[in-house]
């Protein structure tokens, strides 16, 4: 078991790759706290892992509020005993254009997808220094290392996501604290049908056909699922990955090439 005796947190670990991500972790023996909104949905994931013999606990509230996205590292620290691992993985895509952009969406956007991953980190490195081996992840994107026409707000982020933790692999890798990113291309997620549907006037059938059509660019032929992207965040987040820091790990069919 490839986590076995780490205990760590993942951000937005209620639904999607989150989720995948938390129980995936949880079934190679990490004990997992799932900090999300959704109550239900984050309970329903931490019985999921209970349920299989692991360990879980759950922080519900909003990240975009600086003391919950501090106060949920203290509660796991508190939880565990310990905390070996960080996955920053909240997000949203956040307003699709700019002539029309509506600077409340764009803070919250920025909030969301780079102040909470910095609250967070920032409360869990004396934590993450003291495992003498740590690691931690950001859900970056291929909007992170190409434009991306349906939300350049959404790109920002990414963008910024990458700067970021390319920094914080300079700066505490003599520390023993590893950091890299994630970037998922199209993945069956319900935020990918949010992408599609920010103004909430498109017909279900016809955001599953922009999907569909939009599986046809990966040269794989298909979108990602979240077990796709959970295998690949546990391979960063674990030991194998030892030599691994400042990295951006591409999970996008070939879109990219």
């Amino acid at each position: 078991m490839r986590m076995r005796h780490r205990a760590g947190l993942v951000t937005a670990g209620a639904s999607g790759m989150g989720r995948a991500g938390a129980l995936r972790l949880a079934r190679e023996g990490a004990r997992v706290a799932i900090a999300d909104r959704d109550r239900a949905a984050t309970e329903s994931a931490a019985e999921e892992i209970r349920a299989a013999g692991g360990e879980a606990i759950t922080l519900v509230g909003d990240l975009r509020s600086d003391d919950f996205a501090a106060a949920i590292v203290a509660r796991s620290a508190d939880a565990f005993g310990q905390l070996n691992f960080l996955w920053n993985h909240v997000g949203i895509p956040g307003p699709g254009s700019i002539g029309e952009l509506d600077m409340a969406e764009y803070d919250r956007a920025f909030d969301l997808n780079i102040r909470s991953g910095v609250v967070t980190t920032r409360a869990a490195l004396p934590h993450l220094i003291a495992a003498n081996g740590a690691a931690v992840l950001f859900t970056a994107s291929t909007s992170a290392l190409v434009g991306s026409p349906l939300s350049p707000i959404y790109s920002a982020t990414k963008f910024g996501q990458v700067g970021l933790m390319k920094s914080l692999a300079k700066r505490y890798g003599p520390q023993q604290v590893r950091f890299n990113c994630i970037a998922p291309g199209a993945t069956d997620t319900p935020m990918l049908r949010e992408f599609y549907n920010r103004e909430g006037d498109e017909e279900a059938a016809a955001v599953e056909g922009q999907i569909t059509s939009r599986a046809g660019a990966f040269p794989l032929g298909r979108i990602a699922t979240p077990d796709d992207i959970a295998n690949a965040a546990l391979f960063l987040l674990s030991s194998e990955a030892s030599f691994i820091t400042g990295s951006v790990l591409l999970v996008d069919g070939g879109l990219t090439a």
